[in-house]
């Protein structure tokens, strides 16, 4: 590589090419940060087979909503202040002294939310039951009890494992995420498969029998629970901090920071988990039929979770990585490269996915599995991910200037385009409406966002590039589908060319790119 190389930007400034160490750098953060989301997400991917085995689609459809219902309250309870922390960690002298403004804060919201729930279990149990039968009812305040500690302890290690982050100290953070998701994997298969085989050959009889009678949905929410305990106290020697420390203009100016966060994260939740929520209530089904729906999109979903991973994973690296280029003179080169191998890489991930899903739909059940039935989402899907991930890439203008009102906005804009499609959609073609209106609403966000962004912090992305990768992968699916072959064996061999020919294909467009940058 030719060091000095340089690429002209629009505005006549000159930037020089990127020192591949930093992007190697980045790469290596990804894996290692991305060790335990993947794994972890791996492994509960593989158990949801388990779980699609032993529970019907209408009682893990109450699963897929109670976990939509984290998702979007994990956003809220920490208000920005992840992202906030990073902001002031970077930039203020007394770091401890970020530390323990955001640890209190987080802990006085956490406290205060686990008191709000008590008092309002029954209500929220009733509404969340649709004023069914008493035992449904029951059963929701019983789950809300476990969701408030959940969700509470999730919010106040989330600054720990910044810190962590920040300190660039990815292999202790793996470790912790690891040790708590094999506490929730191996409980898991203790309560669906130990159970049943210990009651089998007569082991431990009596204790295996009094635990046997728990609801099995009520025991995967209290392993979840005990898991989320593990991780808290394998980070209590990374969340020591003083209320001393504690300083109350910083923290006025941290929530004056976040608090745009917050309001782009609740907005992303209501694009990435109000469809399974609105489905509950809009389907014009029975109650048994609607929550069986949201369990086979819930299950379907699933097997899009690996492009959720990656993008994951990525991200876990990506924003101190960003943070950190800043102030460097090549940043915007960095960030512009790192988008195109970033689509690559999705693109891939589409095309693995959709190619071999002759195999991998057996994740979610056998060929007469009901589940099955909603396998027409996961394309749409997989393309929404990736339009979602290409907007987080994106939204490192309005990061980096501390525009974040921006990203406030784009978001917004998502969730009233997610909440109003829905409601049409959803309807007329149920979980498919649900499923175009993610693909819809993450495609106009990162449209918007690149428009905007130019215009204020403008990066020298290779839009060209960027279309041929995702459409030559769109392409090479569609013709798979026309492609007539004798079994499965077959069918899977010929997918098989076909991602190596695009692979090849991409690797050539690599290559011409690397040459025109020496040249």
């Amino acid at each position: 590589m030719v060091r000095n190389a340089s690429v002209v930007l629009g505005c006549n400034q000159i930037l020089p090419l990127p020192p591949m160490s930093a992007l190697k750098k980045l790469v290596s953060d990804t894996a290692i940060y991305g060790l335990p989301s993947i794994l972890g997400r791996f492994l509960n991917y593989l158990l949801v087979p388990l779980y699609t085995r032993n529970l019907v689609p209408a009682e893990y459809g109450v699963v897929t909503e109670m976990y939509a219902y984290v998702a979007f309250l994990g956003v809220l309870l920490t208000y920005g202040m992840e992202t906030a922390f990073f902001r002031f960690y970077n930039s203020e002298e007394n770091k401890q002294k970020v530390f323990s403004t955001a640890m209190a804060s987080l802990l006085a919201t956490s406290f205060i939310f686990i008191g709000l729930i008590f008092l309002l279990k029954w209500p929220l149990a009733n509404f969340l039951g649709m004023h069914s039968n008493p035992e449904m009812i029951d059963r929701y305040a019983d789950y809300l009890l476990w969701f408030v500690f959940i969700i509470s302890i999730d919010a106040v290690t989330a600054v720990p494992f910044a810190r962590l982050r920040a300190l660039n100290r990815p292999i202790k953070f793996a470790i912790i995420k690891l040790l708590g998701i094999f506490a929730n994997v191996s409980l898991n298969l203790f309560f669906i498969l130990g159970i049943p085989f210990m009651l089998q050959h007569h082991i431990a009889e009596e204790f295996v029998q009094s635990i046997s009678q728990f609801n099995l949905v009520r025991c995967i929410f209290i392993i979840n629970l005990f898991s989320s305990a593990v991780t808290l106290v394998l980070l209590i020697p990374e969340s020591v901090f003083s209320l001393k420390d504690a300083d109350k203009a910083l923290l006025r100016r941290m929530l004056v920071y976040g608090l745009p966060i917050l309001v782009m994260g609740l907005a992303g939740m209501v694009n990435e988990t109000f469809d399974r929520i609105m489905l509950k209530y809009l389907l014009p089904l029975s109650p048994e039929r609607t929550m069986h729906e949201v369990g086979v999109y819930g299950a379907c979903y699933k097997l899009s979770i690996i492009m959720t991973l990656c993008i994951q994973a990525f991200k876990y690296a990506a924003e101190p990585f960003f943070f950190a280029r800043h102030r460097q003179d090549d940043n915007r080169k960095i960030y512009a490269d790192v988008m195109t191998y970033f689509v690559l890489g999705c693109s891939l991930v589409f095309l693995g996915t959709m190619l071999y899903m002759d195999l991998i739909q057996y994740f979610i059940g056998n060929k007469d599995s009901e589940y099955l039935e909603g396998l027409a989402i996961v394309p749409i899907l997989l393309l929404a991910n990736m339009c979602l991930g290409i907007y987080y890439n994106l939204s490192i203008w309005f990061k980096l200037t501390d525009r974040t009102r921006a990203g406030a906005i784009i978001s917004i804009f998502g969730a009233v385009l997610t909440l109003v499609l829905n409601y049409l959609l959803i309807p007329i073609m149920g979980y498919m409406g649900a499923a175009y209106t993610t693909l819809i609403c993450y495609a106009a966000m990162m449209i918007m966002s690149w428009a905007w962004g130019q215009r204020c912090f403008p990066v020298p992305y290779e839009l060209l590039k960027i279309a041929f990768f995702i459409l030559l992968a769109v392409l090479i699916y569609l013709l798979s589908l026309h492609i007539e072959s004798n079994g499965l064996i077959e069918k899977l061999a010929i997918n098989s060319i076909l991602i190596i020919v695009y692979a090849g294909l991409a690797y050539g467009v690599v290559r011409i790119r690397a040459k025109s940058s020496l040249s």
